[in-house]
Parts: C-alpha cells; structure tokens; sequence
C-alpha cells in the first residue's frame, strides 16, 4: 500500500521506523508539526519523525494545520491508500479523513474507549488501572472515538511509571500496526464500535498538577509519581528549592506527622508522612543535581533530610 505517515514524538517515530524496516509497504510521505524552539537555547528543534524521515529520504510536510484548502490538496496529491496517524498532535478535518483510499488509522496508547485524548499513558498509571494497551483505530471527526481495528493488552505493574509503560506500548503498538495492515490489505479486519458509556478522557497534564500534596493518601501520590515520570516530573519544596520525586512506594505503618514531615526510617530509607500512610521515596533530584536513591542521596544530604524537615509549600 502507498502510506501516508503523520506523527511527531518519540513514540511516533519508532512507528514511522517499524514500518520502513518491515518494506511491504511504502511510505509515500510524512506529517509532522513545525519545528519547536526546545533547549536551553530555544532554538527550532525538528521533531523525532522528522529525525527519521529525512535520514529515509522521505518528503516531509509540516503544515500549522490541514484545514486550509491548499494543504488538503497537497495531501491528496500524493495519492496514498492509507494514512498511519500516530500522536500527530493536529486535528485532521473530515476532508482529510476522507482522501486516502481506505482512510486514517491511528495508533492510541490505551484500551479504547478508555483514556480517549491527550495523555492517555500518563493517566492509566495515576488511575491505578490494572492494564492498558494499544487500541487501532479507524479515525472519523470525533476525538477518539472511532472504531477499533485492533487492540493489544499489557499489565501495568506497581513499579510501572509513564516511561516504562510507554516503551513496551511502543514495541506492542509496531507490532500490531503490522498487523492491522496485514488485515486490511486483505480486508479481512471487522471495525468494533467503541463503547460510549464507557469512554474516559485523558486530558493533558498541566504544570499545576506537578506539585505532591502531602495531604493526599500514600498510595494515590505514588501513582502520581509514576504517572510523571519521565515527563514532566513531579516535584515537591524543601527549603523552597524544588525536590523531584521520580519513584516512590507506599511504606509499612501509619503517619503519626503532619503530612510532608520526614519520619524516622530504615538505614538508607526516605519516609514522608502523607494523608494515610508513610511513603518511601524511592529516586529524587535535588535542585541542579542527577537523580538519586534514596540511600545516596541521604549520604550526601543527612542533615537536609533528617527526620522532622518538612517538604511542601508553606500553608
């Protein structure tokens, strides 16, 4: 098949590449959003599927957007069966959805309709849900709504964060991208209707929701932890300056401090009190230092770290 590709993250890219390796089909062009300022210097910064096309050979487009007239007729041009769309990140118009010979499919990173939107990875760990998965899908106007090609499932374990989740999606999702391909050449795949009393929504995180609550109970915060990890991170204050938490788990007994107190723990243990019970921060980052265990941290930072220091914004 003559294939379209549209994504732009990391994510998208192992697709993109999964695809050039695999050669039963050609990948006649590729989408992705301009270049961003990113970096300390801010300076335009091509994204993951760009990296990889060009060093393919392949034309690349980078419209703002596909609702203007021209960029519809660009796209046409190039005369695709299909469209892959994996976190493009530009909503495509009906016109778009339309023009290949057998539409837009898109690679989504959960069980469909479960975690419909933006941040679908993330918000499966912060939920506590038992598994997720890679859901294909027949795109139409909506936000995620169209039917299911194919989906794929994989357990999320207590240790999972957003980073880890995402790369064994990553390897699923290549996997059955092939596979829906395979069916739909032959046109042996049957689309499911997605389940609308079902449907959740993934919305995007925000810095806002970055900062630990103390208050909170252990096992939700450490969900949340996970959950940012590796991006955008969550964090908490000690001693005004920034602490980010990048593993933690729920510890043995009960909070007997205000919440955000350290508490007496094992050698080479990091308890917080919370809402309900202690948790054990696992891996932080001081401000302006690598990520640590805990155990190493306490070797360099005793004293900051003792027992009764409080972290967290001032009431």
């Amino acid at each position: 098949m003559r294939i379209l590709f549209a994504g732009t993250p990391a994510f998208a890219a192992h697709h993109l590449q999964v695809l050039l390796d695999d050669g039963r089909h050609s990948v006649v062009g590729v989408y992705t959003q301009p270049d961003r300022p990113a970096g300390r210097g801010k300076q335009p910064r091509p994204s993951a599927v760009k990296a990889i096309a060009l060093s393919h050979g392949l034309t690349v487009m980078q419209p703002e957007s596909l609702k203007e007239p021209d960029a519809q007729r660009q796209l046409a041009a190039f005369n695709a069966d299909l469209m892959v769309v994996v976190a493009y990140g530009l909503l495509l118009p009906q016109a778009v959805l339309d023009t290949p010979r057998l539409g837009c499919i898109n690679v989504h990173g959960s069980l469909l309709p479960q975690w419909r939107g933006a941040a679908p990875i993330q918000r499966a760990v912060e939920a506590g849900d038992a598994t997720t998965g890679i859901t294909i899908m027949q795109m139409e106007a909506g936000l995620d709504t169209g039917p299911a090609l194919l989906r794929r499932e994989t357990p999320i374990g207590p240790a999972d964060t957003a980073g880890s989740l995402l790369a064994r999606l990553q390897t699923l999702g290549g996997e059955a991208l092939l596979s829906a391909l395979e069916q739909l050449e032959r046109g042996a795949i049957a689309a499911e209707p997605q389940d609308e009393q079902a449907a959740s929504y993934a919305r995007k995180i925000s810095k806002a929701e970055t900062e630990l609550d103390w208050r909170a109970p252990a096992a939700l915060l450490v969900r949340k932890i996970h959950a940012l990890n590796p991006s955008p991170g969550a964090y908490t204050l000690l001693n005004g300056e920034r602490l980010k938490i990048w593993a933690a788990a729920v510890a043995a007994g009960a909070s007997q401090q205000p919440p955000g107190t350290l508490l007496p723990a094992p050698a080479g243990e990091l308890w917080v009190a919370c809402g309900d019970r202690p948790l054990a921060i696992l891996e932080a980052q001081l401000a302006g230092k690598k990520p640590q265990p805990a155990a190493e941290l306490l070797r360099g930072h005793a004293a900051l770290l003792a027992p009764g220091s409080v972290l967290g914004s001032a009431e």
